[in-house]
């Protein structure tokens, strides 16, 4: 059932986008609901940022229909940029300016008055732990700061919907929890997201998700529901040789994928209740030393499955 149109702060159908011959975007139907936190998962090339950018309003779709908080998108493309935030994973504001120059440079720019400018900068340089770095120049901040200014100039207007393509890919990991950390409080205020994402964990953090393969959603919804349709099983082959044992396994009959994990082996298998014993006999007979048992899926095996199982296992 569809949903109503206030319910949807981005509805997108048949949205398509070609480069010559090349499909970056190949017919995406897309909802995401006001207020929730939205990812996008896939490979380098999926289509991830294409499809960011033409929701936006910065890129022409050749095919489709967007409608983004109520407005027709690439129509109404410049109303939405009042209302919108975009943050990607290169920091785009000015490395010779100051962290302060630079917020009040954004406010001017979104026609914040200026007393109201002070405030808000204020307010978010203490938000987003800067205040100490106000006067220092962009470019000589770490990477997490920069993340974080990079955010605060993003919401300076108060935007109803941030896009963030990518955000954290230059930070380390104490710095991606405390950002998401800051996502989530903007979400608690009434914020839409979408973030897209390579990170498992933070694709997990998501309130729903899509996963993006050559230019198509191959899978969709919460992270629990994308774990609970996951065809096939998850197997772990515990064996003091995993290489051998990977070796042995690779084209076996049943077998999607298999990745070694620390001294263990993580296999991704069809369906079928003789599969764990027919891998077990399998192993034996080459001579290696092994325990198989099932073991709980995780969103990497739903990833591989739904983008690299050639017989079309996708959800």
């Amino acid at each position: 059932m569809q949903e109503s149109d206030s319910s949807a702060a981005i509805r997108a159908r048949g949205l398509t986008r070609r480069f010559g011959d090349l499909v970056a975007v190949d017919g995406i139907d897309l909802t995401v609901r006001r207020g929730e936190v939205y990812g996008f998962l896939g490979p380098n090339g999926s289509g991830k940022s294409t499809t960011i950018r033409m929701l936006c309003g910065l890129l022409l779709p050749s095919a489709g229909e967007i409608d983004v908080l109520g407005l027709s998108i690439p129509r109404d493309a410049e109303a939405l940029k009042l209302r919108i935030g975009y943050m990607t994973q290169k920091f785009s504001l000015y490395e010779d300016l100051t962290v302060n120059e630079n917020l009040a440079f954004l406010a001017a720019v979104h026609d914040v008055p200026r007393a109201e400018a002070r405030r808000r900068i204020d307010e978010l340089l203490e938000r987003y732990w800067l205040v100490d770095r106000r006067g220092q120049l962009a470019g000589t901040l770490s990477g997490g700061q920069k993340q974080r200014l990079a955010l605060a100039g993003t919401v300076l207007h108060k935007p109803d919907l941030l896009f963030l393509d990518e955000p954290t890919s230059a930070v380390d990991p104490q710095s991606r929890r405390d950002f998401w950390e800051s996502l989530f409080e903007l979400a608690d205020a009434g914020t839409t997201l979408l973030v897209s994402t390579h990170y498992m964990d933070e694709a997990e953090r998501c309130m729903r998700l899509a996963i993006l393969d050559e230019g198509r959603i191959v899978a969709d919804g919460t992270p629990r529901e994308l774990l609970d349709n996951l065809p096939g099983r998850t197997l772990l082959v515990e064996s003091p040789q995993p290489r051998r044992a990977q070796q042995a396994l690779q084209g076996f009959t049943g077998v999607i994928a298999l990745a070694q994990v620390g001294a263990s082996l993580r296999v991704l298998a069809k369906d079928g209740d003789e599969l764990e014993r027919r891998i077990d006999a399998h192993l034996r007979e080459a001579g290696i030393e092994a325990q198989v048992r099932p073991a709980p899926p995780n969103l990497e095996d739903v990833f591989v499955v739904a983008t690299h199982d050639p017989d079309g296992a996708r959800t």
